[in-house]
């Protein structure tokens, strides 16, 4: 084996990753910036469908174009898929309507597909031992989706001239599509072939026949999460800002860049510690990090007012004076809280939700008055600021944990599907990168139904919850059926040494 021309096809293979991944990512940042500018008026639904349909196209095609590749290598199949995604990429840049958006995206979407064949491609080039390392540093080209956050909003301002020319928009594809093409030709006069040494006649019932397991369902729910949420946030985190905080499209998008790029480039790291700590030990934590943050983040900017408990009369009479802060009743005296100055909290970094609360009195002077009557009632009002950056810093956390997250998912396979690496990690690829579909469009139907833009968070939380408790659930199990007397010292409350009394053990 060349080494040089391993090293070549690993950096190409990263690159060009990069690129595709920027590619594919690209609407969260145009469709942000065409409805802020008002070149289109389409709703939270229909922005939802246009981040998720080149997600659909890149998960789909994974299964096969890894098929392709396993059969006549990563060169030809990598250079091909970048060629032809080049064409709807620039075609975009002539779109008028929703539907022409809608079918360029579905087509520029098969850059997503990438992985698949960068994943195969890869592998051929590295013995088994550094497998796992350049791996890692293949699928750090995630980072593809920060670098466009960073580079899409100021180059639209660019194009645009402020904003000031908006349909000079149609320039950006144009650009993404020949960043595109130039990246296929060098990759085609770089890299050598090379095909997997393992055969490839299997028909396709056979490659399909792991998806009678529903480990490999788990497995595919797991990248869901990590993966797809991941794909799904890095563009939906962008019109989030833009909306929730009021950020201009430039600026939303270097703060999503926080949760993408370092969600991108530790992939390796969770390599590492899933060699280490084991896949099992890596997803418990992520998991777990990721439900704290997921409760923290479900809870929206409030700026509400609700009722509080009043002032009630305790004998009968009649009202004799409301002053400040005191309303007499007869011979007896009810004091209670005047409405304070309401002030602006805009200027303030506050971390814990404020209450003020005060009373409204709802009697005149004259009236006669029942025992238990309302004299004044109460108001409580609540003000949450949901703090930017600790809104980042824990979005920061959520990166991370899934970064982490999609290397352990992928050790995971090898361990249980030995000789059926590539068709069950295609596999859970496409449902990984479904998650990246669905999820914009779950979000913006949440969204259009609520008013509210933190239920992404919540449905986030149902979905980690119930893979928390399957794996933990799986755990128990496994521990039940090969360690049925050690599940029993963990679920018994006595003493192991009690319990050693009553079941012998065998050695």
């Amino acid at each position: 084996m060349n080494q040089r021309q391993s090293y070549i096809a690993l950096t190409m293979n990263t690159l060009a990753f990069t690129v595709c991944f920027a590619v594919w990512t690209m609407n969260g940042v145009l469709v942000t910036f065409l409805v802020d500018q008002g070149i289109f008026g389409w709703d939270k639904s229909q922005i939802g469908w246009l981040i998720g349909i080149p997600v659909l196209t890149g998960s789909i095609m994974r299964l096969p174009v890894g098929v392709l590749t396993d059969k006549y290598g990563g060169k030809p199949v990598y250079a091909l898929l970048m060629f032809i995604a080049a064409i709807p990429t620039y075609l975009l840049s002539y779109a008028t309507t929703y539907e022409h958006f809608l079918w360029g995206s579905l087509g520029f979407g098969l850059s997503g597909a990438s992985f698949a064949v960068g994943i195969a491609y890869t592998s051929v080039w590295f013995t088994k031992e550094k497998q796992g390392t350049a791996l890692g540093i293949f699928g750090a080209g995630n980072a593809g989706s920060a670098l466009t956050s960073l580079a899409a909003p100021w180059l639209l301002k660019s194009v645009t001239n402020g904003g000031e020319d908006p349909e000079a928009w149609r320039v950006v594809p144009q650009i993404y599509a020949a960043i595109l093409f130039t990246m296929a030709v060098v990759f085609t006069l770089t890299t050598t072939n090379k095909k997997a040494v393992h055969s490839s006649g299997q028909s396709l019932k056979q490659r399909l026949a792991p998806l009678k397991y529903i480990r490999v369902w788990r497995f595919g729910l797991y990248y869901f999460i990590v993966f797809g949420g991941f794909v799904a946030l890095a563009q939906w985190l962008i019109p989030y800002y833009v909306s929730a905080y009021g950020m201009s499209v430039a600026l939303a998008g270097l703060m999503a860049s926080i949760f993408s790029f370092p969600s991108g480039v530790i992939r390796a790291l969770g390599g590492y510690l899933s060699d280490k700590f084991g896949a099992r030990a890596v997803m418990y934590w992520v998991f777990g990090w990721c439900l704290v943050c997921f409760v923290l983040l479900c809870v929206p900017r409030m700026d509400i007012e609700s009722p509080g408990q009043g002032v009630i009369a305790d004998r009968a009479g009649v009202v004799r004076t409301i002053g400040t802060g005191l309303i007499t009743v007869g011979e007896r005296d009810y004091s209670f809280i005047q409405q304070p100055t309401m002030t602006s909290h805009d200027d303030e970094t506050l971390v814990w939700p404020t209450f003020t609360f005060w009373h409204q009195p709802v009697v005149a002077v004259g009236d006669t008055i029942v025992k238990k009557q309302l004299l004044a009632k109460g108001t409580t009002h609540i003000y949450f600021q949901a703090n930017v950056w600790i809104f980042t810093i824990l979005v920061f956390i959520v990166g991370i944990a899934m970064g982490i997250g999609k290397a352990a998912v992928y050790k995971y396979i090898p361990e249980y599907f030995p000789n059926e690496v590539g068709v069950v990690g295609g596999i859970v690829g496409v449902i990984g990168g479904l998650g990246g579909f669905v999820c914009p469009i779950i979000f913006g139907y949440l969204l259009k139904a609520t008013g509210i833009w933190t239920t992404a968070w919540m449905f986030f939380f149902i979905v980690t919850l119930v893979c928390h408790l399957w794996l933990h659930w799986t755990v128990r199990r496994i521990m039940r059926e090969q360690a049925p007397l050690l599940s029993r010292q963990i679920d018994d409350r006595r003493l192991p040494e009690e319990m050693a009394e009553e079941i012998p053990i065998r050695v």
